[in-house]
This record gives structure tokens, C-alpha cells and sequence, in this order.
């Protein structure tokens, strides 16, 4: 009678070894296949027209002037070019560094992943099932092409992975020391630094702006729980030195940079040309008084109007969901951005202050169609797939190279690059690969991976509808589900983390540039799996439920919980 436990305990420490050595085998091949697809490729990095707002602050260093703005872009990602290429000298360490970084973002997925677990007391999907879960997540993160291919680009997006992954990861430890643990220390720290990292993530990506808000807005729990003042005054502290620390460089450094100014206005206006046409036209009719006079709103509104019709037939393929070429509008030479500011005679105060005027004109008299507009973008992102993925399984990288060339041959920018001998190897190595035909293929021994991100990006939606249901379910019914209402509010939480992303883009610019979607991929991934998770524990406990209390009838006597199957199963 005494050798029955002795035995079950050896075989569950047999299972348990067995499991943690398959476990970790899993986790050496995801990862040694996650080096293999990244280093057998060129270790060149691709650039763009983007890129010279990037590299140009440090080349300029690099070669004995000042490290300045340039293009509007924020000084971070510039200063991570700078600092690599003033330790290696070489461009190819941008790739190296930018996939090292990738590397570290699946690790911290699966170090999230792990931590999640805290918010399901008593679990019903056991511990086998919910690691094999996350390392499926970390493998499509890590092997999908779309992740690799962005680490290879001389653009923020390269490291916003890490950086998102740093972001939920503190996330997690604050809500999980905070409301469950009760660390008062571990509290503050972990607030402290998501909130610095919150603002690095919105100054390397400024799309990330309004969920960077929004991940903060859990730490305002802090302030409401008594007894905590010290732990309230040093986050306070941490959190003005870290927006000084990210915040005040920039403001110094963007001062010198014309477009830091006028980038946002100018978007707001190309972008809502339509409305903002249709309303000039509404308020000349209507001979409505302004600050501006009549004579000059009707120049604007006949070269708007004309623009309009010129860049449907310019470039017919662009912005479908606008209507017309933004981009046009933006930076043909002889467009309405130019115009316009000849109109106001190169005061770009004053050009600035005319282009928010009727942004802000259209949301006062035109708010459905503007909302509607809205909507048509969030809708590219969660129909008739997700966009954040991209269930392509090759990439043409020959096409990207040649567009580097293109890219970095303007004369403003050769001027620049052949100071530096590391650039100009950069581009003689880039130009033999331009006339390359080189492509990146998803390995035969690896079709599981597009399969998975195609159902992913397929599924979505659904599994969004329903974790949102089950939430509402257990928020109502808070007795019965009471052991699912923390992952319930963390899933609904990172669903919103994304829909903040979309609108954002979606109010000022539009989604139909792919970045803005693509570089959500490991936050809609995570997102996606904690959700599925969510659903399985509810189904699970639902169907126990319904297990017990038909043993009950039939019995007669009620089937003690504890001793119920799912409460022990381990997959």
C-alpha cells in the first residue's frame, strides 16, 4: 500500500525529465534553424528611400560633422547605426546586431509566454500543452520570413521586435507583481521600466505612439492603491528622467529639422485632400467667414481640386481606399504641397497652421465621413485576413538590393557615403548583388511554418470575436468564471494593443502601406495565442462542468472537482 505513491512519483519524475529533454531539444532546433535561415543569407542590409533619414545623422558623424536630424526621423535608430558602425566599421554589423536582437525577442516571447501562466489559477490546460503552444509561437515568430527580411533593413522596424517583446514582457511582470504578487519593489521597477521602454518604442516608431500610451494606462492602478506613496514618488522620479532621457535629446536635436515640423501637418492634409476639397468648396459657397481670405482659399482650393485629378492618373495602383495618391499630393515637385507653400510664401508656421485648421475643419463639419474613412482603413488590417502577417513563403531579395542602389545614388546622398570607406564597400557589395537573382525560400523541411501563419492570419478575426464574447461571459458571470477573469482582461488588453496601433494609422495616414501592419506581427502573434489560450481554458472548464454534473445524475452523489480528470491532465 505504501509502494503505490513511490511508484506513481518515479514515473512522474520519468515523465517529467522526459518532457523538459524533448523540450529542449524543440527549442535547440527552432533556434539553430532560426541562426541557419538568418546567416545564409547576405549579411548586407537592404535600404530604402526611407533609409537616408536614418543613416545620413550618422555618416555625417562618422565622417567629422555634427550628428543632426534628418527627414524628421527620430535620433534613436540613427544612434544605434552610429554606435554600430563606429565599433565594427562595417554595415554588415547592422544585420548581425539587428538579428541578434531578433534572437532575443523570441527568447523574450517565450519568457512572456511562460509568465502569462500566472493568471490562470488551476489551469485546465496542463503545462505540456501551454509550453508546446508557446513554442509554436516563438518558431513562427523566428523562422517566418517577414521577421528575417525586416532585420535585414536599415529601418527602425528592425528592432521594434525587440523592442515590442521587452514591452510585453515588463507588462506582464508589472500586472503580475502588482495585482497578484504584491511586491511593492519588483512594482515600481518593472513600472519604471515599461514606461521608458513605452516611450522608446513610440520615438523609434512613432505609429506605436497611441499604444505606447495605452500599455501605460495599467500603471495608473498604482496611484489608486493606498498605503503606496514611496512607490508612487519613484515612479514619478523614474518615469520624468526616462522621458527626459528619450524626450529631451529629441526636442534639441529636431529643432534644426524643417520637416520634424511640418511632416505630421502635411500628412493630415495630403491624406484628407478629398474632405478638405469638399469643404473649401462648402465654405466658398457659402462665403463662410475664416482666418484666411477668400481670394487665397480659392487659389488652393482649384490647384487641390486639380492635384486631386492628377494623381489618379499618375500612379493608379496607390491608395485605393483614399481614392487618390497621397504621396503625390506629398512630394511630386510641382503638387499641392509645393504650391501650397508658395502660397504662404515659405512661412511654414503659418502653412502648418493652415493645414490643421482643415484637419480640424473636417472632423467639425464632415465627422461621419471622416469616421468613415477610419473605418475603412481598420477594416484593410482585420479583413478579409490579418495583414500583420504575410503567408507569402519567398522573397525576391535581388529586387531589394537593386532598390538599394536606387536608393543611395542620389547625388546628395553620394556626396555623403563616399566619405566614409565602409560605405562605399557597403555599396560596391550591394551593387554585385543587385545583379544577383536572389531569393529567400522557406525551407522544404519547414512548410509548417507559412501553413501556420497562414491559418493565423485567417483566423484571427474569429478568434478575436470570440475572446471577446467569452470575456463579456466572464465579466457577467464573474462567480462561475471566476478563474478566468485575469487572462480574460490581459487578452482583451493585447487585442486593444493592436486596434490602438490601427487607429492611430488610420486616423492620421493610411494602412495601405504594409509597414504600418507588418511591424505588428509579434504583438498580434501574442496577442493571437493568448487568446486561443484563453478559449481553451474556457471550453475546457465548460466541458468539465458539464462532465461532473452528468456523473452527478447519474450517480447521484456530486463528483468531488478535485478529483475530476481535466484537473490533472497535463495536456
Amino acid at each position: 500500500m505504501i509502494a503505490q505513491p513511490a511508484s506513481s512519483e518515479s514515473y512522474r519524475l520519468r515523465t517529467d525529465s522526459l518532457w523538459w529533454l524533448f523540450y529542449w531539444t524543440l527549442l535547440a532546433l527552432v533556434f539553430a534553424g532560426t541562426i541557419w535561415q538568418r546567416f545564409r543569407l547576405p549579411l548586407d542590409p537592404i535600404a530604402d528611400p526611407d533609409t537616408w533619414g536614418y543613416l545620413s545623422p550618422a555618416l555625417r558623424k562618422l565622417t567629422g560633422a555634427e550628428f543632426g536630424h534628418t527627414n524628421g526621423r527620430n535620433f534613436i535608430y540613427p544612434g544605434f547605426v552610429l554606435l554600430v558602425l563606429r565599433l565594427f566599421a562595417d554595415f554588415r554589423a547592422i544585420t548581425i546586431a539587428q538579428h541578434f536582437l531578433g534572437l532575443l525577442a523570441g527568447a523574450v516571447f517565450l519568457l512572456t509566454w511562460k509568465r502569462a501562466r500566472i493568471f490562470v489559477p488551476n489551469p485546465r490546460i496542463g503545462r505540456i500543452a501551454h509550453d508546446l503552444l508557446g513554442l509554436a509561437g516563438a518558431a513562427i515568430f523566428l523562422l517566418q520570413w517577414q521577421t528575417i527580411v525586416f532585420e535585414k533593413e536599415i529601418r527602425p522596424e528592425g528592432i521594434c521586435a525587440f523592442a515590442l517583446s521587452i514591452t510585453f514582457y515588463l507588462l506582464i511582470q508589472f500586472l503580475a507583481c502588482f495585482f497578484l504578487e504584491h511586491r511593492r519593489t519588483a512594482t515600481v521597477a518593472y513600472a519604471i521600466a515599461l514606461a521608458f521602454t513605452a516611450i522608446f518604442l513610440a520615438s523609434i516608431k512613432p505609429s506605436f505612439g497611441l499604444a505606447s500610451l495605452f500599455v501605460l494606462s495599467p500603471i495608473i492602478a498604482l496611484f489608486w492603491r493606498s498605503g503606496w506613496w514611496w512607490q508612487k514618488v519613484w515612479f514619478s522620479l523614474g518615469f520624468v528622467f526616462s522621458a527626459a532621457v528619450l524626450l529631451l535629446p529629441e526636442h534639441f536635436l529636431s529643432r534644426n529639422d524643417e520637416m520634424s515640423r511640418t511632416f505630421v501637418p502635411t500628412t493630415l492634409f495630403v491624406v484628407h485632400a478629398e474632405l478638405i476639397r469638399d469643404q473649401l468648396a462648402n465654405d466658398l459657397a457659402k462665403n463662410v467667414s475664416l482666418p484666411y481670405s477668400r481670394d487665397r482659399l480659392e487659389r488652393l482650393y482649384l490647384a487641390l481640386r486639380t492635384e486631386i485629378e492628377k494623381s489618379r492618373t499618375a500612379r493608379q495602383y496607390a491608395y485605393h481606399s483614399v481614392g487618390f495618391d497621397a504621396d503625390f499630393l506629398m512630394y511630386d515637385p510641382n503638387s499641392i504641397a509645393v504650391q501650397a507653400r508658395r502660397e504662404f510664401r515659405g512661412d511654414v508656421t503659418a502653412l502648418c497652421a493652415f493645414y490643421r485648421f482643415y484637419y480640424g475643419r473636417i472632423w467639425e463639419k464632415r465627422p461621419l465621413q471622416v469616421l468613415a474613412k477610419v473605418a475603412r482603413q481598420m477594416q484593410i488590417f482585420y479583413l478579409p485576413y490579418c495583414r500583420a502577417y504575410d503567408p507569402r513563403i519567398s522573397r525576391k531579395l535581388g529586387g531589394d538590393y537593386r532598390y538599394s542602389v536606387v536608393s543611395l545614388s542620389d547625388p546628395m546622398c553620394r556626396k555623403v557615403w563616399m566619405d566614409y570607406p565602409p560605405a562605399v564597400d557597403f555599396m560596391n557589395r550591394t551593387e554585385e548583388l543587385a545583379r544577383r537573382e536572389l531569393r529567400f525560400r522557406q525551407p522544404l523541411l519547414l512548410p509548417i511554418i507559412p501553413t501556420a501563419v497562414l491559418l493565423m492570419s485567417i483566423s484571427y478575426l474569429t478568434w478575436l470575436a470570440i475572446a471577446l464574447v467569452l470575456a463579456v461571459i466572464v465579466v457577467l458571470t464573474s462567480g462561475r468564471w471566476r478563474r478566468l477573469r485575469f487572462i480574460a482582461a490581459l487578452v482583451v488588453f493585447s487585442f486593444s494593443f493592436n486596434a490602438a496601433c490601427c487607429l492611430e494609422v488610420a486616423t492620421i495616414i493610411s494602412l495601405e502601406n504594409r509597414r504600418y501592419m507588418t511591424v505588428q506581427m509579434y504583438s498580434t502573434l501574442l496577442a493571437q495565442l493568448l487568446g486561443f489560450w484563453f478559449i481553451l481554458e474556457f471550453v475546457v472548464q465548460m466541458w468539465e462542468r458539464r462532465r461532473v454534473a452528468h456523473a452527478s445524475r447519474v450517480s447521484g452523489d456530486r463528483v468531488p472537482r478535485s478529483r475530476t480528470f481535466l484537473c490533472e491532465m497535463n495536456f
